[in-house]
């Protein structure tokens, strides 16, 4: 219903049309399908992009696999860095219904996840939620590091042991880990996953 929909500040980029379907179970605010790769030979739908982050900060949610994680970073190649905003759904291994078989990594797509998980996804986007950068861990590269997590032989490891801790998807690099948790996740959230790490759980 209606009403029980969230409405975001930001609009949301999406992949594909049932995406976009699924997500305006959820939210009533803009919603802009992709259409997958062929968003890049589309001139109307990158300009209809731009001038989106012109005016405002925009949300990308695509599926959690390498298709995914490419065309977000060709979309952050052509608007500017500090006007996206990565949300990341994590890495659930199933298949929608729709389909018959799962997809090539077997991850859900943002269209077989979890409306309630969705939902706290993107809660913090709302009108009256607070800055969304407060909710941030606020981790420098530096302690990134000092913790493990990059700049070492083991970092690779440690950094998929952190994403999978944090549901966030286990193959990004480091920046992008480090940018989607000093967006995303709380620090006692961090810290928790850091010590859970450590100490082999």
């Amino acid at each position: 219903m209606e009403e029980n929909k969230i409405y975001l500040k930001y609009p949301v980029l999406v992949e594909g049309k049932y995406d976009k379907i699924r997500l305006s179970n959820i939210i009533s605010s803009t919603i802009i399908s992709l259409g997958g790769f062929s968003v890049f030979n589309d001139k109307e739908k990158m300009e209809l992009i731009r001038r989106f982050s012109a005016q405002k900060s925009i949300i990308i949610l695509t599926d959690s696999d390498k298709a995914g994680l490419f065309i977000r970073n060709k979309i952050k190649g052509m608007i500017s860095p500090d006007k996206i905003i990565n949300v990341y759904t994590p890495q659930i291994q199933g298949k929608e219904k729709r389909k018959d078989k799962p997809s090539k990594e077997g991850y859900l797509g943002v269209e077989g996840v979890d409306d309630e998980l969705l939902r706290s996804l993107l809660i913090r986007f709302t009108d009256d939620s607070n800055n969304v950068k407060e909710n941030g861990a606020e981790v420098s590269s530096a302690e990134f590091y000092t913790d493990g997590f990059s700049g070492s032989i083991n970092s690779d490891n440690m950094r998929k042991l952190l994403a999978k801790e944090l549901s966030l998807p286990e193959n990004m690099t480091s920046k992008a880990l480090l940018e989607a948790i000093n967006m995303l996740i709380p620090r006692n959230e961090y810290e928790r996953a850091k010590e859970s790490i450590k100490a082999g759980k």
